[in-house]
């Protein structure tokens, strides 16, 4: 066997296209990509990297050379060829190898090829734009879209120490891509170098030290309703997140003029309302809880859609169960979640059910004179779309419908004659005993009539907004009272809480489906099914208990936290408004010790109030820390008071409790249902 022998010695020669071909020799069998994009690049600065061949076997007197290494090349001077951009005598760099080496030669070029770095890749992109290349330029001839081009241009616009952090592997490309949201290197290195601890170092915290200041604009229901383009168009300056495929990603540096503009369009909105009938309207860039709260509501009707409106409403639902459904085999699915395609699909899903939302709202009519004595609300929600709130009517202009029918009822009883009654007084009482009785047994045996004629009493208190001005005779003796107010009133920050969110969420769902009337509740029930009457009920209880405590003490409401096992962490986090705000400074320095360092408590120390407030939210808004009062699980001691049989001889033949009189012990006290902060 002859001995393999090398022209490597020789060098590179240059040789016609027309003598090359691709060698079976050459290791790499899996066909090639992005041939179009090396092409262009060829076909601009030509071919910079020659290819390595060997002599193939044949009769002619010039021998074919076999490609052995550089496939991909090959093929982009094909394709060349075949868009006639080079000739066929096209001059090829290459070094020629025997046949015995070439496999060797294939292995070594696409085995020990080592892949260019992210941060030297981005400068290069740089240094292309610098000789007057554009960005779609570069795009077409590297072949990958225009924004790919532009986040490079971003990294590679850190400053020199921030890319050789990368380069070095000190710096991952997470923490590259929100650093770059910062235009000034001053900034990047500032923020970078400040973030003296690991966790400061994590994506999210460095772009709340980079953001501080600026609008959020995934976040802003008010640059949801204006737009980027109209801000920008009116002046306002952005902070693009290129690296965020959400189009509303950005940060927004001028708060007033966005609030001026949102205010605005929500005036012109007002406007178009109020040419309704309307006595007046407000318009407000958050949800106006507790001004509707105080409101009552006048009635309405609704009419039945017409035909087409029918497959509309049957077009929408299709698209909202098609939403939900996508939604629900998202989180349905195994493996890392995709957060960005999570929030995607969530987004989607609340868009279709409020298309839907909007379409019901067009079919409910109003009283044009009862128009004129109420008004209307225009507002945005969490999601920047407009929200109007009709048929409201402020308790102080005008008396309650209750007060109105008890009135009529007092001046009609004045007017009709007296008449002697049919039966007495005592054999009154004794009859509607009896009928009494038997409603209730035949109510004890048929659970859904029951749970019915209970909700028919709840409803109304607990959806006062929609029942305020009817006035209903009830057989069922219940006091019912809810809490939604009381907590409004005890938390102004109530409003942000993820929980108030959800119950807000589900009463809104509830008042859609309700009827409008209160004298409709009791039919509608019954024509119900379990799941709604049981999910309606559950909703009426929950709006009924109450665990507002004026201190710190074991409390009912634990019982049912227990129960339930809440984890008061995901509904209540350490903000500054929330907390920090309203304790010493020095407290302030305890929790932040305790929570995330003694290091930290330290600097806490040594600032201001306004600022450790600021620094403390910070650092613990996602510490899951919870204050002792909301880390108190306990229950009050069950007390019971009166008669046990071991005290029966100290009890009078009238049934005195003198035990318990001598135990200091009152009636008063010994009742149950006079329990401070009792949680129904």
């Amino acid at each position: 066997m002859t001995e393999p022998t090398s022209n490597a010695a020789g060098g590179i020669q240059y040789v016609p296209y027309n003598r090359l071909c691709l060698s079976s020799l050459n290791v790499r069998k899996k066909a090639p990509t992005g041939i179009e994009a090396l092409a262009e690049t060829i076909g601009e600065k030509g071919l910079m990297q020659n290819l390595v061949v060997h002599e193939m076997k044949g009769r002619a007197k010039l021998p074919k050379l076999g490609v052995c290494a550089g496939q991909r090349r090959l093929a982009a001077l094909d394709l060349l060829v075949e868009q006639g951009r080079i000739t066929k005598d096209y001059e090829v760099p290459v070094l020629i190898v025997s046949e015995g080496e070439a496999v060797a030669a294939s292995l070594i070029e696409n085995r020990e090829r080592e892949a260019m770095h992210l941060a030297d890749e981005c400068v290069a992109f740089r240094l292309l734009t610098e000789e007057g290349k554009s960005v779609a330029h570069i795009a077409a001839l590297f072949a990958v879209p225009d924004v790919a081009v532009r986040r490079a241009l971003k990294i590679a616009n850190l400053s020199p120490s921030l890319l050789d952090l990368l380069r070095n592997d000190r710096l991952d490309y997470e923490q590259a891509k929100v650093l770059a949201l910062a235009d000034d290197r001053a900034t990047q290195e500032r923020v970078w170098g400040e973030a003296v601890n690991s966790w400061q170092r994590r994506p999210d915290e460095l772009r709340k030290a980079i953001t501080l200041a600026a609008i959020d604009a995934r976040e802003s229901a008010l640059a949801r309703l204006v737009g980027l383009d109209a801000y920008e168009a009116a002046g306002g300056r952005v902070r693009r997140d290129l690296f965020s495929d959400d189009a509303n990603a950005g940060y927004l540096e001028d708060a007033e003029l966005l609030h001026r503009l949102a205010t605005e369009r929500l005036i012109e909105l007002s406007q178009a309302v109020g040419r309704e009938g309307w006595q007046w309207i407000e318009a407000r860039t958050q949800y106006p809880a507790m001004e509707i709260l105080r409101c009552g509501r006048i009635g309405s009707t609704t009419r039945k859609p017409t035909k087409d409106e029918k497959a509309e409403l049957a077009a929408l639902t299709a698209t909202t169960d098609a939403a939900q459904a996508a939604l629900n085999a998202y989180n349905d699915e195994d493996g890392e979640p995709d957060e960005e395609r999570g929030e995607r699909l969530e987004a989607e899903a609340t868009a279709a059910t409020f298309a839907v939302d909007q379409y019901a709202e067009r079919f409910e009519a109003f009283d044009p004179e009862e128009m004129k004595q109420a008004g209307a609300y225009v507002y945005l929600d969490d999601e920047g779309r407009v929200c109007i709130e009709r048929g409201l009517v402020r308790r102080e202009e005008a008396p309650t419908a209750q007060a109105r029918a008890t009135h009529a009822v007092s001046a009609g009883a004045a007017r009709a004659p007296k008449e002697r009654p049919l039966h007495g007084e005592k054999l009154c009482k004794r009859l509607t005993a009896h009928r009494t009785a038997a409603v209730q047994i035949e109510l004890a045996q048929q659970p859904t009539v029951a749970l019915a004629v209970l909700m028919q009493r709840m409803i109304p208190v607990v959806f006062d907004d929609v029942y305020g001005r009817a006035y209903l005779d009830y057989a069922v003796r219940i006091d019912v009272h809810t809490t939604r107010e009381a907590l409004v009133s005890n938390a102004d920050d109530m409003g942000e809480s993820v929980a108030w969110k959800a119950l807000e969420g589900e009463r809104e769902k509830w008042s859609r489906m309700l009827p409008r009337r209160a004298a409709d509740l009791l039919p509608w029930l019954q024509e119900q099914g379990e799941d709604v009457l049981s999910n309606l009920f559950a909703f009426c209880v929950a709006a009924t208990v109450d665990g507002i405590s004026s201190a710190d003490r074991p409390h009912a409401v634990n019982e049912i936290s227990n129960t339930l096992a809440v984890c008061l962490s995901r509904y209540w986090k350490p903000t500054r408004s929330g907390y920090f705000e309203h304790v010493a400074k020095d407290r302030i320095a305890a929790v932040v010790g305790e929570s995330v360092s003694p290091q930290a408590a330290s600097e806490v120390r040594g600032m201001k109030k306004d600022a450790a407030a600021t620094t403390a939210e910070l650092r613990m808004t996602d510490s899951g820390w919870l204050p002792e009062v909301l880390r108190n699980r306990e229950v009050p001691e069950r007390v019971t008071y009166g008669y046990h049989e071991d005290d029966e001889e100290e009890y009078d033949e009238n049934g005195d409790a003198a035990a318990a009189e001598a135990d200091g012990v009152s009636e008063a006290q010994a009742s149950p249902g006079e329990e401070e902060d009792a949680p129904y």
